[in-house]
């Protein structure tokens, strides 16, 4: 395995994916659209960070539509209590993900 010189950890992308979701400060909130349409959106992601990956997967994983506009995944319907097992699951720490 080789040793990147600037950080001194492991070059494989794995331990920077691993890096990047713990440093993120994640909130899900709810807000009510046109016609009364309810929507989740997923906030606070650094822009370095793979955020259309995410939002496909929580799509696949909720069965429901969804988009990435400026930072925000937002995810047709009320998924507020789903959404933090499946970030969870992929990775990111509970402690930095708040409601």
């Amino acid at each position: 395995m080789d040793i990147d010189p600037n950080f001194g950890l492991p070059t494989g992308t794995d331990v920077f994916d691993e890096i990047a979701k713990r440093e993120q400060k994640i909130t899900v909130t709810t807000a009510i659209r046109r016609y009364g349409k309810v929507t989740t959106l997923v906030s606070g992601f650094d822009k370095s960070f793979d955020i259309k990956g995410t939002a496909k997967r929580l799509k696949e994983e909720l069965a429901c539509g969804g988009t990435v506009k400026g930072g925000v995944i937002e995810l047709q319907g009320n998924h507020k209590k789903q959404v933090k097992p499946i970030l969870t699951k992929i990775g990111f720490p509970q402690e930095s993900i708040s409601d």
